[in-house]
Order: C-alpha cells, then sequence, then structure tokens
C-alpha cells in the first residue's frame, strides 16, 4: 500500500494528546504554563531589564503576552557580544547543553540531546515517518544545528537515521539503496537531486516519505514527488526555536507546534494584527532550557482560520510569506519598520502607515501613505520627518484603504 493510501489513517493518528486538545483545555494548559515560563525567564541575566516590572502570574493568555517586549535577534547577537556566549538567555550554564552551534552572524544556539528536544519528532510523525524507517538526514551537521534538529526528531520516532549531510550524490544513493532508506529529511530541492542521479545511474530507491524545510517547496516539485510515490510534507522551523509550524497529511497550512506560541504583528511592532492579515511572526519558547520570550523571526506569515481537517486543534498559519525586514536605503539613509511604527504611534489621526520608495529622473523619491480619516497632508509632515528622518510626499488613504499584505515599506525602485 503506498503512502498516500495511507493518508486517511494519518489524518488520525495524533503524536501525543496535546495536539487536540479543546479550545478550553489550551486556555487553561496556557493559563498555567505560561507564567511559569515568564517567571523562568525572569531569572535570567538577558531578560533582567525587559521582564523586571513584569508580573508573570498575570501573563496567562495571549492576550497578556502581546504587553510584553519583542526581543531581536538583534538583540539577542548584542547580548552574545558582550561576553556571554548565550546572550544570558540561556536557563543552564554553556557547558552544560549537548550542543552549542553557531549560526551566521555569528549567533550561538544551544542544543539538547533528551527526549524530542527540537520537536521535529512531532512533524516526522505528521509524515508518516516512524519505527522500521530509515531516514537519510541530508540537513547540515556542520557548525549549524538541522541535521542535529532531525536526528533528534528521528530518534524521538524511532527511527534509524543515516547522518549523510549534503553533497557526494552518488555516494547518497548508493547508501540509500544499500541500506534500505525509506524517508528523506533535508531541503526540498536536494530530494530532487538524488532520485534524479538514481535514475541516471539505473538504481532503484525506496523512499516514500519526505520531511523538509529550510526553502520554498514548489507546487510543481511537491506533485513532482507525489507522481514519484513520495508523501513530501514541510515544517517551518529555526535555529533557535527549533519546530515552530508543521504541515500534517491533510496540506492545509502549518499547525503550530505545541512547544510554542505564535504572535502575528505589524512588522516593526509588538502588535498583533487580526488573524488572516500578513505579519511578522513573533514565537514564544515554552522551552524551559531556552526561554525565548516574543523572539521575533523576520519572516512574515498569517493565521489561518479553524482548525486542520486532520484533527489537529491549534491555531495554523499559512506558512512563510517572506521577509518582514523591509529595511530600505532611501537618499542615503535607511527607514525601518521600527521607524514607520514609530510614526504612527506619534500621531492620533495615523490609523496605519506604508512608506513607497520610487525613482523620479535619477533621484529617489518617499511617498508616505497614510491611512487616515484627516483630509489636511501637512498636518503630518513634522512627524514623518522627526519619524523618518527624511522627507517625502504624504497620500492620504481612507481607513481599510492600505493593504493588509504585512508591507510597511515598499521599494519600487528598478535598476535596469
Amino acid at each position: 500500500m503506498s503512502i498516500y493510501a495511507k493518508m486517511k489513517d494519518l489524518k488520525m493518528s495524533f503524536y501525543d494528546d496535546l495536539e487536540h486538545r479543546s479550545a478550553d483545555q489550551r486556555a487553561a494548559d496556557l493559563a498555567r504554563e505560561l507564567p511559569k515560563q515568564i517567571a523562568n525567564a525572569q531569572r535570567l541575566a538577558g531578560y533582567a531589564t525587559a521582564l523586571a516590572d513584569v508580573d508573570a502570574e498575570a501573563v496567562g493568555s495571549y492576550a497578556e503576552l502581546a504587553t510584553l517586549p519583542v526581543l531581536r535577534k538583534s538583540e539577542l547577537s548584542e547580548k552574545q557580544a558582550s561576553g556571554n556566549p548565550l546572550g544570558g538567555f540561556g536557563a543552564h550554564d554553556t557547558h552544560a547543553y549537548s550542543h552549542i552551534f553557531q549560526s551566521p552572524g555569528p549567533i550561538y544556539e544551544p542544543g539538547g540531546t533528551t527526549h524530542d528536544w527540537w520537536r521535529i519528532g512531532r512533524f516526522l510523525h505528521a509524515v508518516g515517518i516512524g519505527r522500521g524507517d530509515i531516514v537519510q538526514n541530508c540537513f547540515g551537521y556542520h557548525l549549524t544545528p538541522a541535521g542535529m534538529i532531525f536526528e533528534n526528531g528521528a530518534r524521538a520516532v524511532g527511527a534509524a537515521v543515516v547522518p549523510a549531510g549534503v553533497g557526494q550524490t552518488e555516494l547518497q544513493v548508493r547508501a540509500a539503496a544499500d541500506i534500505g532508506t525509506t524517508a528523506y529529511a533535508g531541503t526540498p530541492d536536494y530530494l530532487k537531486v538524488i532520485l534524479d542521479n538514481a535514475e541516471e545511474l539505473g538504481v532503484s530507491l525506496g523512499i516514500t516519505k519526505a520531511a523538509v524545510g529550510g526553502g520554498a517547496l514548489f507546487p510543481s516539485l511537491r506533485q513532482e514527488y507525489k507522481d514519484r510515490g513520495i508523501l513530501c510534507l514541510q515544517n517551518y522551523a529555526t535555529a533557535d526555536l527549533g519546530n515552530v509550524a508543521y504541515e500534517s497529511a491533510a496540506q492545509e497550512g502549518m499547525i503550530v507546534d505545541e512547544g510554542v506560541l505564535v504572535e502575528i504583528v505589524t512588522p516593526g511592532t509588538g502588535r498583533p494584527v487580526p488573524d488572516g492579515e500578513v505579519g511578522e511572526v513573533i514565537v514564544t519558547s515554552l522551552n524551559p532550557d531556552y526561554p525565548l520570550i516574543r523572539f521575533a523571526t523576520g519572516d512574515l506569515s498569517a493565521i489561518m482560520p479553524g482548525v486542520s481537517p486532520c484533527g489537529r486543534t491549534n491555531r495554523r498559519i499559512k506558512g512563510w510569506m517572506g521577509r518582514a525586514d523591509q529595511t530600505t536605503k532611501i537618499k542615503g539613509m535607511f527607514v525601518r519598520p521600527e521607524q514607520v511604527a514609530a510614526l504612527v504611534d506619534a500621531h492620533d489621526a495615523i490609523l496605519r502607515a506604508r512608506v513607497i520608495a520610487t525613482r523620479q529622473g535619477e533621484m529617489d523619491h518617499m511617498t508616505v501613505q497614510i491611512e487616515t480619516e484627516a483630509t489636511d497632508a501637512t498636518v503630518f509632515h513634522v512627524a514623518i520627518t522627526s519619524a523618518l528622518k527624511l522627507k517625502g510626499d504624504v497620500q492620504l488613504i481612507a481607513p481599510g484603504g492600505l493593504p493588509r499584505d504585512g508591507l510597511v515599506i515598499e521599494d519600487k525602485r528598478t535598476y535596469d
């Protein structure tokens, strides 16, 4: 029986009872667990200032969570550069973790080897990977954590692992054939490289399941894998947070992992947007070993309505929809999403704002679109100059008129 013939069974197969909790049970569990994590974070040097005056017991829901400050990767990097390898955000001494990884920046992240420390097992289970499977893990193992993240997840579901890494494709094909690899983990496109090379060599492979991440899974590529008898699902994870969200066999959005809380906010702010509206992904980790609170990923997504047809009841996101860091240089000056947020805060009449960068002749030009009920654009000039450090045209937009696509800075310049 092919993996696609088993999809109906997969839809009702849960990793644990957390996945199908009722809304009331989720709220009760959140009210109990979130204050513990906030209190845990308050004991750490990295949060000495940001959470100093917070009453942890009062933070038991998404609404209260949204009142806390956002932690940005730049702050993490700055504090790590001051002498503490983990910036004061780790709950243990650096040597107490199983692994220390280095990501570009450099940024250092801790890792553990206890059961499903990164929570990837939940995703692999949704793909149908478990005991009896051999996973060819083609994520990198050198310094960066992806390889170990997926290996830890494979161990959690009882699958064997071929620690293949990236490259040496002919050797990978030989190993997959000789060992009897049944599942692939890696970037979406590298599986095709392996499969195509196997065809060229006349080698038959037994891969029927693929857990992919770290890049875009285009519909045409997913269909190609389906045509080859492979169920390919993707997840969204980061080196700092582990698994954030994942697809199930229903393939309708990404289900938020049970070990994190996901908010979608206006880029450059910590203010949540209405469900369905595009914004920046903010994640709070419930991992007591590394309690990142309202960590800004810099990625864009949106909350989907309802729950997945597979029976998992946590909220869903639409997946990766671009980057929230829309910092753009105009007239030699950087304009950042945080500055646009400051402009909105500076004037009571401004509901939303959007900066448009264009070219007029050989010169940069800035237009500030302001969603407002006001009719006189001149009243905003001082606030714009103060917040953005630049002058530009002002275009007034009726309330509700700006797109809800997550963009607060749009660069329309071309350099052809």
